[in-house]
């Protein structure tokens, strides 16, 4: 797939892929038009997860979009019925990023064998992590001191992480295509963000 095409063909294979997912198509892709409104689609990202709770099994799909000034992230997930809702539901949700505001994109490569690994060999799995800073995660524990025999309190120590977005592609989940695309579209969103600076 040519992600950085010209603007139409981007948009209209982002409607493809977004329809090819199967994933409520119609609701996915409405959200995400509405989000990019008339702005050209320089490059996409459309995965669809389906995980397994104890007793359910529960899809998801998240789109992530790049344009000249901002990257949006589209999120839908499916609800079982509950005690809001007699039938089951959908919930979609939008963010849209100003580039610039787009502090790290971090992409950890999971490659079998590596002492017999050959430059272009695509990793067996791919966690894509994108911080802008509207999420962290704080991680306190106690504070101690070095004597064992100390009772004091000495209040907490701990560590504050950025966790706006972090999304796993493997190629045994979700073929080798996807790790491609998932590649491709980290690179083009490093570089949107270096050329934002």
């Amino acid at each position: 797939m040519d992600l950085m095409a010209k603007t139409g063909m981007t948009t209209q294979g982002l409607r493809t892929a977004i329809e090819r997912s199967g994933y409520y198509p119609a609701l996915v892709a409405e959200a995400v038009e509405a989000a990019v409104g008339g702005e050209p689609v320089a490059s996409y990202l459309v995965h669809q997860e389906t995980t397994f709770d104890a007793n359910e099994v529960r899809r998801h799909v998240t789109v992530l979009v790049i344009t000249d000034h901002r990257f949006i992230v589209s999120h839908t997930d499916e609800q079982a019925a509950d005690d809001t809702s007699p039938t089951p539901y959908a919930t979609t949700s939008t963010e849209s990023v100003k580039i610039g505001r787009i502090s790290s994109v971090v992409v950890s490569r999971v490659v079998a064998n590596p002492e017999a690994y050959v430059p272009g060999t695509l990793p067996r799995e791919v966690v894509l992590t994108i911080g802008w800073g509207a999420v962290s995660r704080l991680d306190l524990e106690p504070a101690a001191c070095g004597d064992p025999n100390c009772d004091a309190d000495h209040g907490y120590t701990g560590s504050s992480t950025a966790d706006d977005l972090s999304l796993r592609v493997s190629e045994a989940g979700d073929g080798p295509d996807a790790v491609r695309q998932a590649l491709a579209f980290a690179q083009a969103l490093s570089e949107a963000t270096a050329a934002d600076r």
